[in-house]
């Protein structure tokens, strides 16, 4: 995306640092033991006592050493399994280490267990004073900020409300509101952008953009890559509990695409659906897939660059004007690209039985980074909605370096004038 801004900043944030990291781990492992026979009862375990003693060994987290500077925004993204929480968790005093050492120097609040301490049958005030006091706060600071979490998680008319008839995202938007006040100079954030609306999870971007403008030491944890590089000064990529690689949030980002993207492919295109088409069957699409301009089949397209779709048809009876098009669904299931035939008006012609066709989509990608599953349908004369047959089995990961944080970062351009 071309963007032009007429404005000079220097960040000296991370420049002007203390020297000694704010959070220090070298080598920290961590495994847990799993027993392969679970005694139900107190008799199963005495009479069978070796039965029980059979473990296999999860090592979550192997080896990882990394130093986080004083005020830095720090990711930490995997896929599910990676060892994400676990080391969290272990820097939090929850887990205790097996190997490797920890330091931590400052205050520390985790957002891991948002929540955790609230008694269902006490009402919102008691809950919010009793659970910052557990985060740190006096009873005195927790009275006067009552106020401010009730209104950020816009809660004002159920503060007399008992808390087993809060919805779980009311109690997550509470939750948040407590921690958020908690004078910590490190946190720990595990994916609580995953819950809430739209509106509530946009304020808690501009909560971390606030903390971070206020030299917090924040390690994010979190599946949005978008986010990770809204946010993030670095990242760290983990797989299988091992560090893969630490760098600039924007590169991290990719691999972390690409090595999932890689899994979906190898699973067999996991998650691939197919509808049901109409009987008889009057076409059928018998393949749909990205490519590059020199028409080779691609997994990745880089943002601001020309895209390209191809889908293959074939014909089972006479069909005038069939209507070709494309739509792109992103990791949430919104649609956020689509076009066909229709919108540009074109005829499409007469096909007889047997005939195969190809059609070529060409677009431009202003696509959000992430990954796109591609849908296309040939569908009946008219406005497309009578499908003949619908496939999906293709997706892409977009790539960026910059993202706007909307579905598309159009091309746009921004001047200010000093007066």
């Amino acid at each position: 995306m071309t963007t032009t801004v007429s404005v000079e900043r220097s960040d000296q944030r991370l420049a002007t640092a203390p020297a000694r990291p704010a959070v220090s781990i070298s080598h920290l492992s961590k495994s847990f033991r799993i027993p392969r026979e679970q005694a139900h009862t107190l008799k199963e375990r005495v009479l069978h006592p070796l039965r029980f003693r059979q473990y296999d060994v999860l090592r979550a987290v192997q080896d990882v050493t990394v130093d986080i500077a004083p005020g830095e925004f720090f990711g930490i993204v995997g896929r599910n399994g990676s060892g994400k929480s676990t080391l969290l968790k272990c820097l939090a005093g929850i887990y205790a280490v097996d190997d490797g050492q920890l330091a931590v120097h400052g205050r520390l609040s985790p957002f891991i267990e948002l929540g955790v301490g609230f008694n269902m049958d006490l009402e919102a005030r008691d809950n919010v004073i009793i659970n910052a006091i557990m985060l740190g706060l006096t009873r005195k600071q927790a009275r006067e900020r009552f106020d401010d979490i009730i209104a950020f998680a816009e809660l004002e008319e159920f503060t007399e409300l008992k808390l087993k008839n809060y919805s779980s995202g009311m109690l997550v938007r509470l939750a948040f509101a407590t921690a958020i006040q908690v004078d910590a100079e490190i946190l720990l954030i595990d994916e609580v952008l995953a819950v809430g609306d739209a509106a509530f999870q946009q304020k808690c971007f501009d909560e971390f953009g606030r903390l971070r403008a206020a030299g917090r030491t924040i390690l994010f944890v979190t599946h949005d890559m978008g986010a990770v590089q809204r946010f993030c000064d670095r990242a760290m990529l983990l797989e299988r509990g091992r560090v893969v690689d630490i760098g600039e949030a924007s590169l991290i980002a990719r691999e972390y695409n690409r090595i999932n993207f890689e899994r979906t492919t190898s699973d067999g295109g996991a998650g691939a659906t197919a509808t049901p088409s109409p009987t008889p069957q009057l076409a059928e699409v018998l393949n749909a897939r990205f490519e590059s301009a020199d028409r080779e089949p691609v997994l990745t397209a880089n943002q601001g660059d020309r895209c390209y779709v191809r889908m293959e048809v074939r014909f089972l009876a006479p069909i005038d004007d069939p209507v070709f098009s494309i739509s792109l669904e992103n990791e949430s299931g919104n649609v956020a690209f689509a076009t066909s035939t229709n919108v540009h008006q074109a005829s499409t012609g007469h096909f007889e039985p047997g005939v195969t066709a190809s059609a070529r989509i060409a677009f431009e990608n202003w696509l959000a980074p992430g990954r796109y599953r591609l849908i296309a349908t040939v569908a009946r004369e008219g406005w497309g909605d009578d499908a003949y047959d619908v496939h999906t089995t293709s997706s892409i990961v977009v790539l960026a370096d910059r993202p706007g944080g909307g579905l598309a970062d159009l091309p746009s351009e921004i001047e200010i004038n000093r007066s």
